[in-house]
């Protein structure tokens, strides 16, 4: 007898490419983007869920029902599958779906103790270009399945470790935790966590990585609009997996360095800050502002160590 199976793709867009190849199993959508605000350790409990909706409501104006309509009764639908013998794991390279797996292995950890769990992993992605799931044909897609790894205790324990870690309020110790991976199931893990570090703050400008390299695009190209530049960004950012209304939060807090979105040109004070004349890290500042358990604006990133850099008040 086939042993009963339950998929979790890492949003509804990998749901929908998994019903069109009429895969065996359950399909549950995780739709959540932990890469972004403050999370808690406890995936699923009360505390974590009150903290992320606190986050979308403070910085995408998410109602309560939507919150609950959209992510919570996804997340409830989770937790009534209990019977399956094994849980496959769908889950892209780039920082928000790596992001998102360490916390549902966290989760799986605590409440689906023992089970068989398998990541499924794109062949074709590397360091250098990143193919998504989406983008694979519907036998790419099968032939990934049917390749699927399955973590052992250790790579268990490993994937929550870095959660654990992600949501500390210091990121100081994931500095170095890639080096003790071990396995072939996380092959994008060290990438990721040396994205996420980039995302704080510059030492040079205030800025972080993904900042800098937006302001970087605009410099150097013709951009028509705010759309244009939105598009442009997702295009040559996709490590990161951000959507476009994540982008429009980005620009938003970043409006004081354009002096016009239509087209899109620097302010005075925007080049003098790509050019490292300008730190913009006191403009730009909120306390409220969290990168997993830590403040982004405790921590500056010192581009010539690769280094966090901890800031004493």
């Amino acid at each position: 007898m086939t042993a009963s199976t339950l998929h979790i793709a890492n949003g509804d867009n990998i749901t929908q490419a998994l019903k069109h190849i009429r895969i065996n199993g359950e399909i549950i959508t995780w739709r959540e983007i932990l890469c972004e605000g403050k999370t808690t350790i406890n995936v699923g409990s009360e505390v974590f869920w009150k903290t992320r909706f606190d986050f979308f409501k403070d910085s995408y104006k998410t109602s309560k029902k939507a919150f609950i309509d959209y992510t919570l009764r996804e997340y409830r639908n989770l937790c009534k599958q209990k019977t399956q013998d094994e849980i496959v794991l769908w889950f892209d390279s780039d920082l928000s779906s790596q992001i998102n797996m360490i916390a549902v292995i966290s989760w799986l950890k605590r409440f689906r103790k023992g089970r068989k769990i398998s990541i499924v992993l794109n062949k074709n992605s590397n360091n250098d270009i990143q193919v998504n799931f989406l983008q694979s044909k519907k036998n790419d897609l099968l032939t990934y399945y049917k390749s699927r790894i399955e973590l052992n205790k250790d790579d268990i324990e490993y994937a929550d470790y870095i959660w654990q870690l992600y949501c500390s309020d210091s990121p100081l110790r994931l500095e170095n935790i890639h080096t003790f991976n071990t396995t072939s199931a996380f092959t994008h893990i060290e990438k990721t966590i040396k994205t996420h570090l980039k995302r704080f703050p510059s030492f040079k400008n205030g800025l972080n990585s993904l900042e800098n390299q937006i302001l970087s695009l605009v410099s150097d190209s013709k951009i028509v609009d705010k759309q244009d530049l939105i598009a442009k960004i997702t295009e040559n950012q996709k490590i990161y997996g951000f959507n476009e209304l994540q982008y429009i939060h980005k620009l938003d807090k970043m409006k004081k360095l354009f002096s016009s979105l239509n087209p899109v040109k620097l302010s005075k004070k925007g080049k003098m800050v790509l050019e490292n004349q300008l730190n913009f890290y006191g403009q730009i500042r909120s306390d409220f502002s969290y990168l997993g358990g830590s403040k982004k604006y405790s921590y500056l990133y010192v581009n010539d160590t690769k280094k966090l850099l901890k800031i004493t008040s």
